[in-house]
């Protein structure tokens, strides 16, 4: 492998429960131009063969409703994954199967995995069996209550090895099927500040936040787990992720929405996660949007698995990460092929491998 005693080096400098001090960047330095930070970041990358590169794309599942173990194992030591996210299990479980994966990957002097969860109020109970109730989203009424929520999510993610949080939900309405009491409520103002709160003390955490599910998901009837749902018209919870963009939230994650009847973002039927004009056009480019953004779920929701390749269409829509293909290695080789016939598409994926990157650096993940 080419300059395999620089992934050595870099791989050896991942250890859990290193002294934070040896750590140089925190989630803090992700969006500032840093000399030092640019260097590191395209150090890693030039050692990384092209399917080592794309695989940092790829996030399968773990847990009770996920992959088995044996199927995520093989896939971190051939080196077709970028990060695990963790459905429903123990703490004892979570813990144990991330040492495992952290074990495989030094072994191996491979990167180290991006370990994500949904570990929103309304969830967290059951993803960490046993961890400490907070409540139900719905029940969050002000700033203090959110941080004492927050402390203990983030005490519980860092305990078990998990850097990722798929939280906080920005979506209004708490009356859509599919999102229920993970609302905030259905005040806007309301929603904005207790979600910007919650994004706000979980980065300071060193834990990385994600806003869901742009481009909003509240107002709609209907649950993508199940099939197409619509925003019929205008985009009424765009203005949302404004204020939340502005103060600094590293992470997005795009809904498996299908918007119709609007002149300037209709999608032509795909969801927004596979939709250019959503993710690209309008919040990179119209909304200015620079950090990571991460597809919902691939494998089971109906409103995705009725396309042909929704993984590499949601790549070229804009995602940054691609959450819990069906296939991996088919999804890896997919991007791969698209790239040899497409130059600026090829650039698209760069960017895309550099911000994970840069991510897994400010994250304390690759010191």
């Amino acid at each position: 492998m080419r300059f395999l005693s620089v992934l050595f080096f870099i791989a050896i400098l991942y250890i859990p429960n290193i002294n934070a001090q040896s750590q140089k960047f925190g989630l803090q330095d992700f969006y500032t131009y840093n000399s030092e930070l640019e260097y590191t970041v395209d150090s890693i990358y030039h050692t990384l063969s092209e399917r080592q590169k794309v695989s940092q794309m790829i996030i399968t599942s773990a847990g009770e409703l996920g992959k088995p173990m044996t199927t995520v194992k093989k896939l971190t030591t051939s080196n077709a994954i970028g990060g695990v996210v963790f459905l429903k299990g123990t703490k004892k479980t979570h813990t144990e199967s991330i040492a495992a994966l952290n074990a495989i990957s030094t072994k191996n002097n491979t990167l180290p995995l991006l370990f994500s969860m949904d570990a929103e109020p309304s969830l967290f109970a059951s993803r960490i069996k046993g961890a400490k109730d907070v409540g139900k989203t719905i029940d969050i009424k002000t700033e203090a209550q959110s941080d004492k929520v927050v402390a203990i999510i983030n005490s519980e993610l860092k305990e078990i090895g998990v850097h990722h949080n798929y939280a906080p939900v920005l979506d209004i309405s708490p009356n859509n099927e599919a999102i229920k009491s993970r609302s905030y409520g259905n005040n806007k103002d309301s929603v904005i500040n207790l979600a910007n709160q919650f994004i706000k003390c979980t980065q300071e955490g060193g834990i990385i936040a994600t806003a869901k599910h742009f481009p909003g998901h509240g107002l709609v009837k209907g649950d993508t787990h199940k099939q197409s749902v619509y925003i019929d018209g205008a985009l009424q919870e765009v203005d949302n992720y404004k204020k939340i963009i502005e103060d600094g939230v590293l992470s997005i994650m795009i809904a498996h929405i299908t918007i119709q009847n609007n002149e300037k973002y209709d999608t032509n039927g795909l969801p927004s996660s596979c939709s250019r004009k959503i993710i690209t056009d309008l919040l990179k480019e119209e909304m200015g949007f620079k950090g990571v953004i991460v597809s919902d779920a691939l494998n089971i929701m109906k409103a995705v698995t009725i396309l042909d390749n929704a993984p590499l269409l949601a790549s070229k829509a804009g995602c940054d990460l691609i959450l819990m293909p069906q296939d991996e290695e088919k999804t890896i080789n997919s991007i791969l092929m698209a790239m040899k016939t497409d130059s600026s598409y090829k650039k698209q994926v760069q960017q895309s491998i550099k911000k994970i990157l840069r991510l897994k650096v400010c994250g304390g993940i690759i010191f």
